[in-house]
């Protein structure tokens, strides 16, 4: 049996719900009259399976998940999180990034924006520094990763307009952060998975800044998902289920999720036209809520001629790889990510 460490749990908002169950003791129940899902779990994810809690994401919940502090990040040699300041949209404040820079001085190196996770209502930049930490001393990148406002606070697209802002940002400073503009990946996990589709789909559109590899993973793609598209009892049992989908969509759009037009470029899964996105990773666990909805987006950007690697974990579930980050299926799951987006470099 694979130990929880305290220290290693989750990615933002996941952390949260996980350590709450360890602090309360709640525990999942099978659904009645469908399939066991716990007889579904890979067996090193098992015991944080039957730890985690029957916890529906909510507006009074925002508060403790807000008031959860950051991950601390590894001490020197690892290169250090930086906070900057860089101008925000037009209108709207300015935009604070965590900047790690791997490059070692290095001009012409690779560069990733990520967006954190946490429902598209909570997490925060400073969530799991290591994971970063690790992508810029393996990879010799630059990693900048955007404190975008939350909903309901800022319903879209606000968030939108603050990480590409900061797309901006990269791109008018590359010369001076020793970054290749032509070499500037995008992702996120969860809703940073959605919230880098919904950048990679605005800077297409726009034509300003081009993209060389979107990473998205288990993305929030798609607000129709537990609302008008309902999931398989064994399918989001496990840490974001179908209530907490409604609630981040809806906090987000400003409007009931499933309505028949949102805002446009809002929901990536329902953007009609994917092509000339660029080269995409989708890693999702079979047990996580979005399973359907990143095959089907891997699926149509396939379709759209986008270079796209799908991959899908059987016995997984929502962040798992977070909850459970020294089970060989996590430490799998992340190396090939990782490769992917070396690849995505032109590193390997």
């Amino acid at each position: 049996m694979t130990e929880i460490n305290r220290r290693d749990l989750g990615l933002g908002l996941l952390g949260t719900i996980a350590a709450s169950s360890l602090l309360t003791g709640s525990s999942i129940a099978a659904p009645a009259g469908d399939t066991d899902p716990i007889a579904l779990v890979d067996p090193e994810l098992l015991a944080a399976a039957k730890a985690l809690p029957q916890t529906t994401i909510n507006k009074a919940f925002l508060p403790m998940m807000r008031a959860r502090p950051g991950m601390a990040p590894k001490p020197a040699p690892a290169p250090q999180p930086v906070m900057k300041t860089i101008p925000g949209p037009k209108g709207a404040p300015d935009v604070s990034v965590m900047v790690i820079d791997g490059t070692g001085s290095k001009k012409g190196s690779p560069a990733y924006l990520h967006m954190h996770g946490g429902g598209f209502v909570g997490g925060r930049v400073d969530g799991n520094p290591a994971s970063l930490q690790d992508i810029a001393a393996t990879c010799g990148a630059l990693v900048v990763s955007v404190d975008y406002r939350l909903a309901p606070e800022t319903p879209f697209p606000g968030a939108l307009e603050d990480n590409y802002a900061a797309l901006k940002w990269m791109n008018l400073n590359a010369a001076s952060l020793g970054i290749d503009p032509k070499r500037i990946a995008i992702g996120g996990e969860s809703a940073g998975g959605g919230h880098a589709a919904m950048l990679a789909i605005a800077a297409r559109d726009r034509g300003e800044y081009a993209l060389a590899f979107q990473l998205l993973i288990y993305p929030m793609l798609d607000d129709r998902t537990g609302s008008t598209k309902p999931a398989p009892g064994h399918i989001g049992h496990f840490l974001w289920n179908s209530g907490s989908n409604r609630f981040g969509w809806e906090s987000l759009l400003g409007m009931a999720p499933g309505s028949a037009n949102p805002p446009a470029g809002s929901v990536p899964a329902r953007v009609k036209d994917l092509s000339g996105l660029p080269p995409t990773f989708i890693g999702v666990g079979a047990l996580d809520l979005f399973v359907d909805e990143d095959v089907e987006y891997g699926r149509r950007l396939i379709a759209a001629g986008v270079p796209t690697e799908l991959l899908v974990v059987p016995g997984a579930y929502h962040g798992f790889n977070g909850v459970v980050p020294k089970a060989t299926v996590s430490l799998r799951f992340n190396a090939q990510a990782l490769n992917a987006l070396k690849r995505g470099w032109g590193l390997s």
